[in-house]
């Protein structure tokens, strides 16, 4: 087909803010255009009492191993890590040898850091891992992990302990569960939807749209739309997308005043079924599928592999 007659591919990158940027760079740089419209919003969660205690637990050997599972854990884990290392330096030691001690932080179990990104956020903090070192999956997603040495061997009465957010990496858990493992978790943050989301849609739509019809030419030479592909990470990120997504089409009532929903035309309202996903790992694709929507599973976050996904669809 004539290129020149083909409309650019559309990418809406869904990730958080501050992890969506190293992907919107490497897929605008391959000549794609990209939309960031954040589905999450990463919102810290105050630390309890409990927390504490898991993490003295930890410094004190109770777990067989640690698993982090993104940079934001890691940053928050780490933070209150030191933090109890200067509280137990600080207990007949001065404050200068407090602080000297420091330096270096003792890692009392294996560290499993999903993806190249979390175990960077570790790196300033001068670990010593002459006993345990931070490793991280082959693959960066759950199945990745269960295949790890570190994992494999746990069995029943062991503990292990998760650094993550509210919510997410069940298979790893209900695996492991299953098994006999006793698992603790802190959720140092939260996802929740950003306010802005649902007007940054609206805005984005009205763009497309107007832009596709502006298209207008020869119907033997109609340019070829491709569907919009959408990158989705995580479940959570979905399910805001299909609320946004989903009450846009819906046809608004008589007394509706929103000015951006009723400017765009209902029968040209886009549906799930009007995008193409991206998706990552095996719950994430089963959920799309679900809804028979076009996707495409990839098993890590890295900009080469989405982007390797995307050329596939075309």
């Amino acid at each position: 087909m004539d290129q020149s007659l083909s409309l650019p591919q559309v990418v809406i990158n869904t990730r958080p803010l501050e992890r969506a940027t190293p992907l919107t760079h490497h897929l605008k740089a391959s000549g794609l255009t990209v939309v960031d419209m954040p589905m999450l919003s990463l919102q810290s969660r105050p630390i309890t009492d409990n927390d504490k205690t898991l993490m003295r637990q930890w410094l004190t050997g109770d777990y067989k191993a640690l698993v982090i599972v993104s940079p934001t854990a890691a940053a928050a884990g780490l933070a209150v890590w030191q933090s109890l290392v200067r509280e137990l330096k600080s207990q007949g030691s001065t404050a200068e040898e407090a602080e000297t001690g420091l330096e270096t932080l003792k890692t009392p179990s294996p560290i499993i850091a999903v993806g190249a990104a979390t175990a960077e956020v570790l790196s300033p903090a001068k670990l010593d891992t002459t006993s345990y070192r931070v490793r991280q999956p082959d693959v960066a997603n759950n199945e990745g992990m269960l295949a790890m040495p570190e994992i494999k061997i746990l069995q029943a009465g062991d503990k292990l302990l998760i650094w993550r957010g509210l919510g997410g990496r069940r298979l790893l858990v209900d695996t492991l569960q299953a098994r006999g493992v006793h698992i603790d978790s802190i959720a140092w943050y939260e996802r929740t939807m950003p306010t802005e989301a649902a007007t940054q849609y609206q805005q984005w739509l009205q763009d497309f749209l107007a832009h596709r019809s502006m298209q207008v030419v020869a119907p033997s030479k109609q340019p070829e739309q491709s569907k919009p592909i959408v990158v989705i990470s995580s479940g959570t990120a979905f399910e805001h997308w299909a609320t946004i997504v989903t009450a846009a089409a819906t046809p608004l009532t008589p007394q509706s005043d929103s000015v951006a929903a009723s400017s765009v035309e209902p029968h040209k309202m886009l549906t799930l079924s009007d995008f193409s996903y991206v998706v990552l790992g095996e719950r994430l694709a089963n959920m799309v599928a679900e809804q028979q929507l076009s996707h495409w599973r990839v098993e890590d976050l890295a900009p080469e592999t989405i982007l390797a996904a995307i050329n596939a669809t075309n």
